[in-house]
């Protein structure tokens, strides 16, 4: 029987706390006072007889003592939180849950789930949308896929899941009463960008070798998939990556009017978690299936123009 725990509360109390470095902010993740966490943080204290985190004015940093203590009482709350997690889901329906950015879940993912409950019914697809990192202490999950591979956790190997490129797209009904030719004929367009990609403009136009495109009147939005409405309902032309196109090309809501003018992007890449469900491994093989399905049809809408 184990009898020397301390309390779990001012465990996972202390946790939070030293995570964010704030009390403040801990006891908003925890849904409680400044002040509990306070008491818990103390009390932990006093049943080690240690102290693991130095107060100040506007941060609380780690004692030494309190940084070691951390490292190891982080893993295990992960563990114990991972744990739970895979009991409810073993009594339940079985479940993946995916962890993906908010636009890539919109544009990308979503209109393809009906395949895989079509395929799977027997397992359930959990979407959950983040634009941090891939981190299993922070966020639970099965499968996370990400653009890029910085900032991965250690614990989270990123694998290549998807190559991808950036394009000029519009509304077919904008191109016909203001034609885009050529790049010169951006003059005449609002371009259309988001706050996750401000620098996609600035970099086509390097790609493309002409010059950057500063004066012309722009629209800006929060996500990607805000963008691409205003583009389909004729607000502007817009830069988006193929990835994100969805259905746009193929069905007319819009067009690609300079479809060699292509610019690489870094590639998406997928993490399993160490804890993630055997059904993952079934939905990862679907992504795949799907990414094949589709090259070869967009490939061809695009250099047709589409």
């Amino acid at each position: 029987m184990i009898t020397n725990l301390p309390p779990l509360n001012a465990v996972r109390a202390f946790a939070a706390a030293a995570r964010h470095q704030s009390f403040s902010r801990a006891a908003e993740e925890l849904h409680v006072s400044h002040s509990a966490v306070s008491r818990h943080v103390k009390l932990l204290e006093e049943r080690l007889g240690v102290l693991l985190i130095e107060r100040r004015t506007r941060q609380s940093l780690l004692t030494p003592a309190g940084r070691v203590f951390y490292e190891q009482v982080s893993e295990a709350l992960t563990q114990i939180a991972n744990a739970a997690s895979a009991l409810t889901r073993s009594a339940a329906q079985r479940k993946v849950t995916i962890n993906v950015r908010p636009s890539f879940a919109v544009r990308w993912l979503i209109p393809r789930l009906p395949d895989f409950m079509a395929r799977h019914p027997d397992i359930k697809p959990d979407v959950v949308t983040s634009t941090r990192p891939p981190d299993p202490s922070r966020e639970t999950f099965d499968v996370v896929i990400r653009r890029g591979h910085a900032g991965w956790s250690p614990h989270v190997q990123p694998t290549v899941l998807l190559e991808d490129d950036l394009l000029l797209v519009a509304a077919p009904s904008l191109l016909r009463s203001v034609p885009l030719e050529n790049v010169h004929d951006l003059a005449r367009h609002t371009l259309l960008s988001g706050r996750t990609r401000s620098s996609d403009w600035q970099d086509w136009a390097e790609h493309a070798g002409i010059e950057p495109l500063n004066n012309l009147p722009t629209l800006q939005f929060d996500h990607m998939h805000l963008v691409l409405q205003a583009a389909v309902d004729g607000l502007g032309v817009a830069l988006c990556p193929v990835s994100l196109l969805g259905r746009d090309l193929s069905n007319g809501r819009l067009t690609c009017p300079l479809p060699s003018l292509r610019l690489p992007l870094a590639r998406y890449y997928y993490g399993v978690s160490r804890d993630a469900v055997a059904e993952t491994q079934v939905f990862v093989d679907w992504l795949f299936s799907q990414i094949q399905q589709d090259a070869a049809a967009a490939t061809s809408r695009i250099d047709a123009g589409f």
